[in-house]
């Protein structure tokens, strides 16, 4: 693992691969960073519309459903009002009412106390299990006690049931009963989770006070609210979207439930206008739960596999390339290793022809020319340094023979000078005897003494002759004046 930085920072071919492949990595991720936040984008822009367009099929169909019932409780209270005189015609009603319409499971006609003088309590009613006449107390019952106050038709939700609620106004125009007809949540929660964008989301229908409507977890429809729901909702994106629900706004909202993202679009429940058709506000809220991975699962797969084709592509591209400069740079890499053997001495090592026109070739073609320079200049130097080689060895042994010649000189002038040496003494004793003897010494021993001094004067004479006659002779061998 150490030596890879090595190898990188002594291999151009690598390097300018490594710079290549950098530069297109950077290009294409920039590029793939844009065109991907905008697939994002436009991913959750369709999957916003198709739950717009989901939930929209999904209210009007319940509309139309609810239209349906209110079109037939009207018809069927046209029909009866003027004959509200006659209670032995309510359970005929009743049944008329429940059998007329597919949608209905049931429903009741119950008139406000002694309403009939022989009735304190009278309601008909009809469902898929019996029907009859009932006189026991309902006046606790909200389908029955809310229109009384109000004298308003509405719709009202209690239990599995969907209650709509039309008053019976009297002759004074206060209400003087109530007809109240009632459809199966079911019927909903078939339409509601039939409808839905994807595999894993699903619909749901929320009441004003936060209950569920529908919802494809049965436990949850029931009288509590979505905002006390035990443990399920702890995050608190959950309860944001469902108070923005309840609000009666349209948005959507990512949120966080059971360790997963989800989106959650909703919108108000809006009637549809019909002439004479009540225009009370529901307060419902309809919604789509939108897993994160349904809606970029494939996105998020595409990602992954462009990611690995880059990733591929650029590694096949880092191959390509290094194969490519290497070739390129293999005259390069020729010169390299001729220059490492001329540097080890190979100065006449041929250096391969170039078939190269471009600035490699030059190159090559003149590091040729370069190296046949050198060996000419190495040849030159080389039979200088044998030449001064030569006369070195010459000169040397000049100068032994000087110094050899001096050796001589010396010992032959030690020699001269021992020689003058005797004689000298000799002169020097003899004339200090003659010097000592004065007048006092006969002739005889006088002559003595001077013969010797002259002997030992022509000994010396002889002597520096000899030198002089060897000195003039080393001064004609070199040329001087004699």
């Amino acid at each position: 693992m150490l030596r890879l930085p090595a190898y990188i920072k002594n291999a151009m071919s690598v390097r300018i691969s490594l710079t290549l492949v950098s530069t297109m990595a950077f290009l294409l991720m920039a590029s793939l960073a844009v065109m991907l936040h905008y697939s994002r984008k436009e991913v959750k822009e369709e999957a916003l519309q198709t739950a717009v367009q989901t939930l929209d099929g999904a209210v009007r169909h319940i509309d139309n459903i609810l239209l349906s019932v209110e079109q037939t409780t009207g018809n069927i209270y046209f029909g009866m009002r003027d004959q509200l005189d006659q209670p032995e015609m309510m359970l005929a009603y009743c049944n008329e009412l429940w059998k007329s319409n597919p949608y209905i499971v049931g429903c009741a006609i119950a008139f406000k106390p002694y309403y009939f003088k022989d009735h304190e309590h009278f309601m008909a009613y009809a469902h898929n299990d019996s029907s009859g006449i009932s006189h026991r107390p309902y006046a606790d019952r909200k389908w029955y006690s809310d229109p009384m106050a109000s004298g308003v038709p509405k719709w009202m939700k209690a239990d599995s049931l969907i209650t709509f609620c039309l008053p019976i106004p009297g002759e004074n125009g206060s209400p003087v009963g109530v007809m109240g007809v009632d459809v199966s949540v079911g019927l909903f929660s078939k339409i509601v989770l039939a409808v839905k964008p994807s595999a894993n989301s699903y619909c749901m229908l929320l009441a004003a006070d936060g209950t569920f409507i529908v919802h494809p977890d049965s436990s949850r429809l029931s009288s509590q609210s979505v905002f006390l729901q035990d443990g399920k909702n702890d995050d608190p994106t959950v309860k944001e979207a469902a108070k923005s629900m309840v609000k009666g706004e349209t948005d959507y909202r990512l949120i966080r439930k059971d360790g997963a993202d989800y989106f959650v679009f909703y919108k108000p429940f809006q009637r549809t206008f019909v002439p004479g058709r009540s225009h009370e506000e529901l307060g419902w809220s309809a919604g789509i739960i939108y897993p994160a991975d349904d809606i970029f699962g494939d996105y998020n797969s595409l990602l992954y596999s462009v990611l690995l084709i880059a990733l591929a592509g650029l590694l096949l591209l880092f191959v390509l390339s290094s194969t490519i400069i290497r070739r390129q740079l293999k005259p390069l890499m020729m010169l390299t290793e001729s220059a490492q053997r001329i540097a080890r001495g190979n100065y006449n090592d041929p250096i391969p022809m170039s078939h190269h026109h471009d600035e490699l070739g030059r190159l090559q073609d003149n590091f040729q020319q370069m190296q046949q320079s050198l060996a000419s200049h190495i040849g030159e130097l080389e039979q200088l340094t044998a030449t001064l080689q030569e006369r070195g060895d010459e000169l040397r042994k000049a100068y032994d023979q000087a110094q050899k010649a001096d050796r001589m000189k010396t010992a032959f002038l030690h020699n001269m000078t021992n020689q003058m040496v005797g004689p000298a003494g000799a002169i020097n004793k003899d004339v200090a005897a003659l010097s000592a003897s004065g007048h006092e010494a006969d002739a005889q021993e006088m002559n003595r003494l001077t013969d010797d001094i002259q002997q030992n004067g022509n000994a010396i004479t002889c002597l520096l002759n000899d030198l002089l006659h060897l000195s003039d002779e080393e001064e004609k061998k070199k040329g001087g004046p004699v």
